[in-house]
């Protein structure tokens, strides 16, 4: 049973790349494929991570619906080095009644697998509890053998509520409402921020941590509730974790994270603000304490954002880059950590815009090529997640 589920996804995985005759074909892709058929259910989020032994591990969220289904979980599948096909899909989490969302795997410099995600509470993303387990047994068949389970309970103190107020008045005014006596936008979330509940609850993980040089991990979070990010940091290999001050701005949200060669930590972050949309960034020069004020960059965002700073020295970005749904996914490649694009490679695009490309998790592999995952659905409403590998030297 299990080589005939593998033959399917297998075959799947070739037909749908030959069907979906609306995309784009770039030539730095070296491999493509779905990771299991396409489903009825609801398949989105996804993550990957290159194992030690050089096999893929990939997680996703799966059910009927969203948050607003109960029986939502997480689950993985396999990738063998050097294959072409993935294993059959597997449980990784399940808190039962409760839908899990927005899975992030993450390999520790300790050898240690982090599986970040949020039980979605009462079925509202704001009430998001964050959650994480650990295994040191991974490399077998099927789910890793996980050995620590906890939630993570941020308190955001007063220095939050103080930041925010201060950032709101560097940006230029806001005239939103639809009246006079509409409360304004600004006065709204710093309210909310002021409110110990909000700033503690409804913090969701999207893209993985990354490690600075000196140890620290750095989680990227986002709160739909607040409509901005902020990091997690933990000095302890993931044993403990603190918030650091918000990411503030109106609508980022889904922080990516790279390192400059000066130490300074970017932060690219999805639009969730008025129109035109437009990826966010911002920057940190205390390892990830506090945060520049956030603004728009040149580059359009309806959805999805990723950067990776690869081996030798490039910076690569992913995303959603147009501003009318998520049928368009493009690369864009930078010789200067990210202050200027020089290339862009559209990898996938539906010409009737009835695709749906995004939620991009970007790794580089020990070989050097670049390996996305993403969720991948066209018309039909059947659904998957896609993996590829991206050879950027073929990127001309």
């Amino acid at each position: 049973m299990f080589k005939k589920v593998m033959l399917l996804s297998s075959l799947l995985g070739t037909f749908i790349c030959g069907w979906a005759q609306n995309t784009v074909t770039s030539k730095a892709i070296v491999q493509q494929e779905i990771i299991f058929p396409f489903q009825d259910e609801h398949t989105h989020g996804s993550s990957i991570v290159q194992l030690p032994n050089g096999d893929l591990l990939a997680a996703w969220f799966q059910g009927n619906g969203e948050r607003t289904a109960d029986d939502v979980r997480i689950m993985g599948a396999r990738q063998k080095k050097g294959a072409t096909s993935w294993s059959a899909p597997f449980l990784m989490a399940d808190t039962k009644g409760i839908p899990d969302c927005n899975p992030t795997l993450f390999l520790s410099k300790e050898g240690k697998l982090f599986l970040f995600w949020v039980a979605v509470q009462a079925n509202k993303w704001e009430y998001s509890i964050l959650r994480f387990r650990t295994s040191t047994h991974f490399i077998a068949e099927g789910a890793p053998s996980w050995e620590w389970q906890d939630d993570i309970l941020l308190k955001p103190d007063d220095s939050f509520v103080t930041e925010v107020i201060k950032k709101f008045k560097e940006m230029d005014a806001s005239h939103a409402g639809w009246a006079a006596y509409a409360p304004k936008y600004d006065d709204m979330i710093i309210e909310a921020s002021k409110d110990k509940m909000k700033r503690s609850f409804g913090w969701m993980t999207r893209i993985p941590p990354i490690t600075l040089g000196s140890g620290r991990i750095l989680l990227p979070l986002y709160s739909d509730g607040l409509n901005m990010s902020m990091v997690a940091i933990s000095d302890d290999h993931g044993a403990t974790w603190r918030p650091s001050l918000p990411i503030v701005g109106r609508g980022p949200i889904q922080p990516a994270l790279a390192v400059r060669k000066s130490g300074e930590v970017v932060a690219y972050m999805r639009d969730s603000g008025d129109a035109p949309g437009r990826v966010w960034m911002s920057t940190s020069n205390d390892n990830g304490e506090s945060w520049s004020l956030a603004k728009k960059t040149e580059i359009p965002n309806e959805a999805s954002v990723e950067i990776f700073a690869l081996k030798d020295g490039r910076w690569v970005y992913f995303g959603n880059d147009i501003s009318d749904g998520r049928y368009q996914l493009s690369l864009y490649l930078s010789n200067d950590e990210g202050n200027s694009w020089y290339k862009k490679e559209v990898i996938e695009y539906a010409a009737d815009k009835k695709g749906s490309f995004s939620y991009p998790c970007l790794i580089q592999t020990d070989d050097g090529m670049i390996n996305i995952s993403y969720s991948y659905a066209f018309g039909t409403g059947k659904k998957s997640i896609k993996h590829i590998v991206i050879d950027v030297n073929k990127i001309k």
